[in-house]
């Protein structure tokens, strides 16, 4: 018998009852592994929540198939269907060619879509003839879909009826038909040519007398997707409006499929892991950070760092180029990672608040203008702020030290007024950038806050030099004299001494 592999990792996200339940069961599925007891290893895990079996392909992953081909059909789908895509793929690969086909034509055909829609182009072409002609054909049109589009998440199983028909007319019909629908919670209204007249809860049918038509059930306060509709729309739809399903239509409202919320809350939750890797500077992972090859996570990291690597060098050329105003005064070298840090945070903030917003629909492209008006406010304010702290800053250490040298009023003033001009152009650039990519075709996510404080230090550094370069005038153009004065000295020095 094959060794058990010792368990990877432990659920900790749970209470402490929940923690031993689990260990629990982890005990027990051990126990009878030892044993080999296939009947009452199919009993236990028929009984337990499916949740509860996908925790346990987790904990024993060799075995995942195993626990998949023993449970009852309707389990073993309702349990592969919450899979992450890597454990899907890699259970695939070791069931039966009978069970495979088993598992593809149980599937719901959203689930199934979303399956192929990962998969390798040939083993789909495998998968797709364990299909009937009729779901074969399903599957290839809801895969001529736009990858990220509402039209791959939808399923053709829905209950419609005709808005002449009585109550006790539609209950017949959903009795013999919904059992095949994807929810019978909402029932969608049509015409003779498929056209979508509205949507009735089914709430309002069973309260309703049976006599009662149709037609004065409806309140034409429909709201249906598009089936080319991006994926973050529909997730920003089902949130404003409380619905478990919405109807999917062609341009011609023409009723298509359903999207129900199941399904969107596993987008939610994608789109949502998927930005955050983004602002955090790295490629959207497409598997689980512990489960993914580590060349492929230092490929995923590396692109972004090697542009954020190049970029921040252009602050060395910013440095070479006021190299004077750094000789002269020394001094403003002291406040260079300051005025780069504050830059990039603000920068960062912004930029974060607003791929947030946007993601949940509170901002769009056409309020780029109210959004520039209330950053160069708040970033006035929060640069005067962090401006009036620098300043006093140095105006308080200059009885203890004399490190700011004779023009430290200047260094303080330069610092001061610096911090309000980086911190303003930081929350401008950081808010306008994410509308910018947008506007453009682009993820806003990708204006990251890595790549927002790159962008932020360099153009920093200029803002900095050219305010002492203004502030500090009459000392750098004393300074300049002085240089030029002191060399037609060295000179006649050294010809007087060659003379004599």
């Amino acid at each position: 018998m094959r060794s058990i592999p010792k368990k990877t990792k432990l659920v900790t996200n749970v209470n402490n009852e929940g923690l031993i339940m689990m260990e629990e069961m982890v005990d027990q599925i051990e126990l009878l592994l030892e044993r080999n007891d296939e009947k009452q290893l199919q009993e236990y895990l028929n009984n337990l929540n499916i949740s509860d079996v996908e925790i346990l392909i987790g904990e024993f992953p060799d075995y995942g198939p195993r626990f998949i081909d023993i449970l009852s059909i309707n389990r073993a789908v309702n349990v592969f269907r919450i899979l992450d895509f890597p454990v899907q793929e890699r259970i695939l690969k070791k069931l039966s060619g009978t069970k495979i086909a088993e598992l593809i034509n149980e599937l719901p055909p959203d689930d199934r879509t979303a399956l192929f829609g990962e998969l390798h182009g040939d083993t789909v072409k495998m998968l797709i003839q364990h299909l009937p002609p009729a779901d074969r054909k399903e599957a290839l049109i809801l895969l001529g879909y736009e990858e990220d589009s509402v039209g791959r998440l939808m399923t053709p199983d829905y209950i419609t009826v005709k808005k002449s028909w009585n109550v006790e007319r539609v209950l017949m019909h959903i009795r013999k038909y919904g059992k095949n629908s994807e929810t019978i919670d909402v029932i969608y209204v049509i015409d003779s040519d498929g056209v979508l007249l509205d949507d009735i809860r089914i709430r309002e049918v069973l309260l309703a007398d049976p006599e009662t038509k149709v037609s004065s059930l409806m309140d034409n306060r429909l709201i249906s997707l598009k089936v080319n509709d991006p994926q973050e729309e529909a997730i920003n739809t089902f949130r404003m409006n409380n619905r478990v399903a919405l109807p999917v239509t062609d341009n011609d409202n023409i009723l298509l499929g359903i999207v129900t919320v199941d399904d969107i809350l596993w987008i939610a939750n994608e789109e949502y892991a998927e930005d955050i890797q983004k602002i955090g500077g790295t490629e959207a992972l497409d598997e689980p950070y512990l489960d993914i090859n580590l060349f492929k996570l230092v490929k995923k990291r590396v692109g972004w760092l090697i542009v954020l690597f190049l970029s921040e060098m252009l602050t060395s050329s910013a440095m070479q180029y006021f190299s004077d105003e750094l000789a002269i005064v020394i001094q403003l070298a002291f406040f260079v990672p300051l005025i780069m840090s504050s830059g990039g945070n603000s920068g960062s903030q912004a930029s974060t608040l607003i791929i947030q917003a946007m993601a949940l629909g509170e901002v769009r492209i056409g309020d780029w203008w109210r959004v520039m008006r209330r950053e160069i406010m708040s970033g006035l304010m929060l640069g005067m702020v962090l401006g009036i702290i620098g300043f006093l800053r140095i105006l308080a250490w200059v009885p203890f030290s004399n490190i700011y040298g004779p023009h430290w009023l200047m260094v303080a003033m330069t610092v001061g007024f610096t911090l309000v001009g980086i911190v303003l152009w930081g929350s401008l650039a950081g808010s306008m950038l994410p509308l910018l990519l947008k506007r453009l075709g682009f993820d806003p996510a990708t204006s990251s806050a890595p790549f927002v404080a790159t962008l932020v230090d360099v153009t920093g550094l200029v803002i900095y030099f050219s305010i002492a370069s203004i502030v500090m005038a009459s000392v750098l153009h004393a300074a300049h004299a002085g240089a030029h004065a002191f060399v037609p000295t060295m000179q006649q020095g050294l010809a007087f001494r060659l003379t004599a």
